[in-house]
């Protein structure tokens, strides 16, 4: 099997500037970030200023942004709430991406509702706000694509696939590392936690992206301990096996949360840590595909 993809990935977890995010791109030999935060902001959040001068580091050391990995209706917004940051967001982001020449960005689908069941989630308003997202997106010549968080389309493939039945145009970026530690809304309360490998093989015809990161939950403690690729309960070694052997042509993304957690400000470490961790993680990937 071949791969005739890029490798790419979060490297705001090798370092929270974007100088020490380049030299891990460099270090591994890729060209590609996956453009999550930049001294702690979203680059969709960067005053234009400081946008410029993120834009001409990248330039000067010939790294490309594959993918704004944006916030837009992720978990931190419920859909009881205006939608009127994540069209917002999308307004500044557009723009921006359109200068980078950036042809993918990852969005979500809101919030789950905690106090409301998995039928009752506000479907259509969600559906609604989503078609306008990918609208936005689409007539700017960009691909949303919708990733398998703490979200609508996560809760299970039928949540995901519901999704994209109502909404024209959307894409997947499938994470791996999600199912481990995500409630099978799908099935019967008390939920079991998804599996990655079932998730993907339902929803695999419209992926155009992945996300690698690995875990295994530890029921006792209600956490997950998130691991290299391939030790976990991710099912990355089938997943990416089923990839290839499909002629998979398309990005492959690391978010290791192995040294750093995005949304838990709890699990943090030292800036050395952190840099060879991330660039471990890319070199163990990378042999986890030659070796399929």
């Amino acid at each position: 099997m071949q791969f005739n993809g890029y490798l790419t990935g979060f490297a705001d977890e090798a370092g929270k500037d974007l100088a020490t995010q380049i030299k891990a791109t460099q270090e591994l030999g890729w060209t590609n970030i996956e453009c999550r935060n930049i001294d702690g902001k979203n680059i969709h959040d960067l005053s234009d200023e400081a946008f410029d001068q993120a834009y001409g580091q990248l330039q000067e050391a010939g790294i490309k942004i594959n993918c704004f990995g944006s916030c837009i209706a992720n978990w931190g917004k419920q859909i009881t709430d205006p939608f009127d940051s994540s069209l917002e967001e999308t307004k500044r982001a557009i723009p921006r991406m359109q200068r980078l020449g950036t042809k993918l960005v990852r969005i979500m689908s809101f919030a789950v509702l905690k106090d409301r069941g998995p039928e009752d989630q506000m479907e259509e308003e969600r559906f609604r706000r989503v078609r306008e997202l990918v609208r936005m997106f689409s007539d700017a010549g960009i691909t949303a694509v919708h990733e398998n968080c703490m979200n609508y389309g996560g809760m299970g493939y039928t949540y995901t696939l519901r999704l994209l039945e109502n909404v024209p145009g959307l894409k997947l970026v499938f994470d791996t590392g999600n199912p481990v530690f995500t409630d099978d809304r799908g099935k019967a309360a008390p939920y079991p936690k998804q599996s990655a490998y079932t998730f993907y093989k339902m929803v695999k015809d419209h992926v155009a992206y992945i996300h690698i990161k690995d875990g295994i939950w530890n029921q006792a403690e209600g956490k997950t301990q998130f691991t290299f690729p391939g030790e976990g309960h991710g099912d990355v070694p089938e997943i990416v096996a089923d990839l290839l052997g499909s002629g998979y042509a398309g990005g492959i993304s690391i978010e290791p949360h192995l040294a750093v957690v995005f949304h838990d400000a709890a699990v943090q470490s030292e800036a050395g840590v952190r840099y060879a961790n991330y660039v471990e993680y890319g070199q163990r990937m990378e042999k986890l595909i030659a070796s399929l």
